[in-house]
């Protein structure tokens, strides 16, 4: 018996592309999706149309006939329902998502991504810490149910405050709001009290998983309690946890934040390195503090993305922007240049991201075998770029190019719009595709990592291509994910774009997931979006101590970007302007002081000679 394939029965779907023609006598719209395959969509009067809206903003009214709305080339999203029909399928559309008027996209608004991490800050502030002023860290906790209610969860992860932390510092980056500073440095302090661990004889520092705050008693986490990483102390976590410090620093440049994470360095460097074949392992044991020893299982003498490739975006570009230090480069290029001799693949448009000790892949490894996580993947093409501004290298921004053309056809929903999670690395026999994993839905951070990529790619090429990718995927995120009715973001959306709000995935704060992404979204959005592809010029906030910045320079660059892409105009110290500083290299000469300032620090692109 041969199965019968044909769709004959009704569905409703999502339709993401480009408005070819619309015939309003026949209520005939024609689309081209992003691949350019043609779709024919019936509208009717029950058919709505309404515009995409930021957090914070009342909904967008849509007083236009469906004739004046539907132009041709405008990028629309199209809700329906599909009907079997002799010789073929019609699709009846129901709702129509508008990103911009006419032609043009609401997100590329010089302010949007700025309104939407200040209404993102307030959200987490408010879920976190209500009205209390100051903050008080004892009451953070992990678990954010979707309305921002705290769940009785007793663990405070490392990880989720230092999130916390870097998504209210670039907060105040962008908008100046003390506020966010505020809740910043506190939570900063309290990681340093509480999550902090300094072995004085080894001259290191790591980091507590968390704190167990049950029944009023804190005791501390030493090894993970998360499931892959149990009874170990795995490198992403003492990675991250200098995500929100170093941000931090970046604004104050307290001497104490410099101090802790030159500790952390060290013990990257003397027990997570492996001296002899380069890199880090991504496990080390809990007591000895070794890579090797059997009590770590399946993470015994491993090495994976997040303990090489992750340093980078989570703090080590950040601190490098902060120092200018050459060991902060060095390292950056050590790490980037064992991406690009390691992690591609020839039989696969996606990289490895699991390794033995001797970099031979790791393909049973849990989980993951050999699968591939689209958002590692863009993530790696976005980092390269970045790594290209600091150290320029063929082989960065040839990996970075071949990655970000071939990954559409396999990671992104050529229909809807939208990057999925976890795919098949190879298509198997017989097959022709790579197939999903485990199911269909799409995750926020995974769409941060393609709108970033494709951001700076289309900003340091001038590629149209990356460009259109870039809006894509802004256009499905800013549709879909916005949680207008309870705030923040979704953790997943279906693959229609509707929530998924089921166990974890129904949360805004978790392991997983806590401002962090959402934030460092719209901090790089902003600065891509004005310095590198036109959007105009941008200020930065910035509050010195009176002790920070031992050299007394405030470097100001927003992120790694193109030498000569962009350059400081003009400076306010305590709100009076101020003349010391220079322009090329985007840093204040401090004077100085006996109480912390208030630099305003004001960049623009640098247009080209015509």
């Amino acid at each position: 018996m041969v199965a019968d394939n044909r769709l004959d029965f009704v569905f409703s779907d999502l339709v993401a592309g480009y408005v070819v023609g619309y015939d309003p006598t026949r209520g005939a719209l024609d689309l081209r999706t992003s691949d350019d395959r043609r779709v024919r969509a019936g509208i009717t009067r029950e058919t709505r149309a309404e515009m995409v809206h930021n957090l914070g903003e009342p909904p967008v009214g849509v007083p236009e006939p469906m004739s004046d709305l539907l132009l041709p080339g405008r990028h629309v999203f199209v809700h329906g329902v599909f009907y079997p029909e002799r010789g073929g399928t019609a699709f009846d559309a129901k709702r129509v998502v508008l990103v911009g008027p006419g032609h043009a996209y609401r997100f590329e608004e010089p302010d949007w991504w700025q309104r939407q991490l200040r209404e993102l800050a307030r959200f987490y502030r408010h879920a976190q810490f209500g009205a209390a002023n100051p903050v008080d860290f004892a009451d953070y906790r992990t678990i954010l149910r979707l309305g921002g209610d705290k769940a009785d969860d007793h663990v405070q992860e490392t990880d989720t405050i230092s999130r916390l932390v870097y998504g209210m510092a670039s907060a105040y980056l962008l908008t100046g709001d003390e506020d966010f500073l505020g809740v910043a440095e506190r939570g900063t302090e309290y990681l340093r009290e509480n999550m902090r661990f300094v072995d004085r004889d080894e001259d290191v520092v790591y980091w507590y998983h968390g704190i167990d705050v049950r029944d009023g008693v804190q005791s501390r986490c030493f090894a993970s309690e998360f499931t892959d990483d149990a009874q170990a102390i795995p490198a992403y976590e003492q990675i991250y946890a200098l995500a929100g410090p170093t941000q931090t620093y970046r604004i104050t440049g307290d001497p104490r934040i410099a101090a802790d994470v030159d500790g952390t360095l060290r013990l990257f460097d003397r027990f997570f390195r492996d001296p002899v074949r380069g890199g880090y392992y991504s496990h080390v044991d809990p007591i000895l503090l070794s890579p090797h020893h059997e009590s770590l299982g399946q993470n015994r003498s491993r090495k994976n993305w997040n303990s090489i490739g992750d340093h980078a975006p989570a703090y080590l570009i950040n601190l490098y922007l902060a120092t200018g230090d050459e060991r902060h480069a060095r390292m950056l290029e050590e790490t980037f240049d064992l991406i690009v001799a390691h992690f591609p693949d020839a039989t696969s448009p996606f990289v490895q991201e699991r390794f033995h000790g001797d970099w031979s892949p790791d393909r049973g490894h849990g989980w993951q075998q050999d699968r591939a996580v689209v958002g590692h993947n863009l993530k790696i093409a976005w980092n390269l770029t970045r790594m290209n501004a600091i150290r320029p290298k063929a082989a960065y921004a040839e990996l970075a190019d071949r990655i970000a053309r071939s990954l559409p056809a396999f990671g992104r929903d050529r229909q809807r719009g939208g990057w999925y999670d976890v795919v098949q690395r190879t298509p198997g026999v017989g097959r022709d595709t790579h197939r999903l994993v485990w199911h269909d839905r799409k995750a926020w951070w995974q769409q941060e990592q393609a709108v970033l990529a494709y951001l700076v790619l289309a900003g340091t090429t001038g590629d149209p291509e990356f460009l259109r990718h870039g809006r894509e995927a802004q256009s499905f995120y800013n549709a879909f994910f916005l949680d207008h009715d309870e705030g923040g973001v979704y953790f997943n959306v279906l693959a229609d774009g509707h929530p998924y709000l089921l166990g974890t995935e129904r949360l805004k704060g978790s392991h997983s997931m806590s401002m962090y992404h959402a934030a460092e979204l719209a901090y790089l959005a902003t600065v891509y979006g004005r310095l590198l592809l036109g959007g105009g010029p941008l200020s930065l906030w910035f509050k010195p101590r009176a002790d920070g910045f031992g050299d007394r320079v405030l470097r100001v660059a927003p992120d790694a970007l193109p030498a000569g892409a962009a350059r400081l105009e003009w400076v306010e110290v305590d709100g009076r302007p101020y003349a010391d500083f220079d322009p090329v290299a985007m840093s204040v000469r401090l004077p100085d002081s006996a109480h912390d300032l208030t630099v305003r620090a004001h960049l623009a692109p640098v247009e080209e000679p015509s």
